[in-house]
């Protein structure tokens, strides 16, 4: 195996390539196993939003802390966490833990505010945190759907197609976690082939399991054969993405899943999920002062488990049709919210998650593009480092959409463009070309054109620019029937990445052994 290196982000940021062929060969290229545009994470040259003052943050920080100290949060079925709790000073009664003012955030300065995920090629290793920007395929759908066969429960071949599109594009970062359930395989044993398939399909950072915490501890000893002991004791490698049980419960099975997590030097991502009028109040500031409240506790809990472990703010505000129930998803207020929510992870100096591309369309459509871009924008001006769900979420996370996870990607290739910002150099300013081509003339066929147009403008592997009687004559083909062809010819040409073969085989027998050492069970 490729010895640890130490991992420095200006090693890790490929800058643009020459791209060569015209269209139809750029294009080519951004499919070829070469990845010549893939570059691991995004360092970000834009800043984020800043919306509200610094008087009314305050106001949200204190309610928060009214909510800790005189509401309380439940730690339900998790002693040793009471424990915990209890040794740190926080009021214990029963399983409501109630927490003086200032004492999680004292409690989370020994947390990182930017770290590491090592990938097995360390050509992919991630930074998480600071100006550092990671998307990640959407995750937990039961279903899976493309235009050929409708909509399906999903299987592992499903999950390892998407696994194996989300390695094929050059503008994801991340393996992601359960980008759909197989529910092919038996519920205790499907953590094992989803994480041995992010291994061996893919050489990008991946999630672990976190339904139970004998589960997130298989997915770490997993990590273990991959990386080796010493390797994961001292850098992060895998995460773990953790629901709070909103509002104020904190269930046990989440928080030991969170320990283990933490105990192993892994990073947990701590979530609230909020559906606001239902997990929590209708309106923006109560909620997020709620979702203040619940992370806190949830990240400060990592610290206490091991000091100094990684753990990702998380964030996950949406609404509800208050006339029927239904959750909503890609609406304003959340959005607006994500960006507050930026605003006070960066105060606790906390990696954060926010955000992704959400939507309740039942098709890869108008509805789906925007609602799921008004929520991706969100996700990038709020700071986020780590934005889950910013490929293939449809039906309001039911379903993992074959055709909207190619549109998806598409999107975030063109927020790779958007966030490097505007570069003024001698270079960019052009200023030799406007005496070149002077006043009414064009700059088509100028030095400075000729020499930069190969990378001035990002191109869409998705959008259909020609002419209309061009498209008409072509077949009128809408942008989710160019997403079904583009799928089926990214996993036609997808080439799985080379492993070493006494690591395959020791996961292989791994896997095995576990899954033999144990009955089925499908519930």
């Amino acid at each position: 195996m490729e010895p640890l290196r130490s991992v420095d982000e200006n090693t890790l940021t490929t800058p643009r390539r020459t791209r060569e062929g015209g269209r139809q060969g750029r294009r080519e290229k951004r499919t070829a196993p070469s990845q010549a545009l893939h570059r691991p994470f995004i360092a970000r040259n834009i800043p984020p939003y800043e919306v509200l003052s610094e008087e009314n943050l305050m106001r949200i920080e204190a309610a928060a802390d009214r909510i800790l100290a005189e509401v309380g949060i439940e730690f339900r079925g998790d002693d040793e966490a009471l424990a915990m709790w209890r040794k740190a000073g926080a009021d214990v009664c029963g399983e409501l833990v109630r927490f003086a003012p200032g004492m999680l955030r004292e409690i989370l300065k020994t947390a990182p505010a930017e770290f590491t995920q090592l990938a097995r090629n360390r050509e992919n290793s991630v930074r998480i945190g600071g100006k550092n920007v990671v998307f990640a395929p959407a995750y937990g759908s039961p279903f899976v759907m493309d235009l050929d066969k409708g909509r399906r429960y999903g299987t592992l071949e499903d999950f390892r197609n998407f696994i194996k599109l989300a390695q094929s594009s050059p503008w994801l970062h991340h393996s992601g976690g359960t980008i759909c359930e197989p529910v092919d395989v038996p519920v205790n044993k499907r953590h094992l082939d989803m994480v041995y398939s992010h291994i061996r399909y893919s050489d990008r950072p991946f999630m672990g399991s976190v339904t139970t915490d004998e589960r997130a501890q298989d997915c770490i000893d997993m990590c273990r054969l991959l990386f080796g002991e010493q390797t994961v004791e001292d850098n992060c490698v895998i995460l773990g993405n953790v629901n709070v049980n909103s509002p104020l419960v904190w269930d046990g099975m989440a928080t030991k899943v969170i320990r283990t997590y933490a105990r192993a030097n892994q990073a947990a991502v701590i979530v609230p999920f909020i559906l606001g009028g239902a997990m929590g109040p209708v309106t923006n500031a109560g909620a997020i002062a709620q979702a203040l409240a619940e992370t806190m506790a949830g990240c400060a809990l990592t610290q206490l488990e091991r000091p100094g472990a990684p753990v990702i703010f998380g964030n996950f505000l949406s609404s509800i049709a208050l006339r029927s129930g239904s959750p909503t998803f890609g609406t304003p207020e959340p959005a607006v919210g994500s960006l507050v929510v930026g605003q006070l992870a960066r105060r606790l100096k906390l990696p954060l998650r926010c955000s992704g591309n959400f939507t309740t369309s039942k098709l890869p459509d108008a509805q789906a593009m925007g609602e799921g871009t008004m929520s991706m924008l969100a996700a990038v001006h709020c700071g986020a480092n780590f934005i889950l769900h910013s490929a293939g979420f449809l039906d309001g996370l039911l379903s993992m959409s074959y055709e909207k996870f190619v549109m998806d990607t598409d999107l975030c290739g063109a927020l790779h463009t958007y966030l490097d910002g505007v570069t003024v150099d001698d270079n960019s300013l052009a200023l030799d070309a406007f005496p070149e081509v002077g006043p009414g003339n064009h700059f088509f066929g100028c030095a400075h054109t000729m020499a930069n147009y190969q990378t001035a403008f990002w191109d869409s592997d998705m959008a259909d620019n020609e002419p209309f009687e061009k498209w008409s004559d072509a077949g009128s083909v809408d942008a989710a029937t160019r997403a079904n062809r583009l799928w089926k010819k990214r996993l036609e040409d997808y080439q799985a990445p080379e492993i070493d073969g006494s690591v395959d085989e020791a996961l292989q027998a791994y896997v095995a052994r576990k899954k033999a050492s144990v009955e089925d069970q499908w519930y």
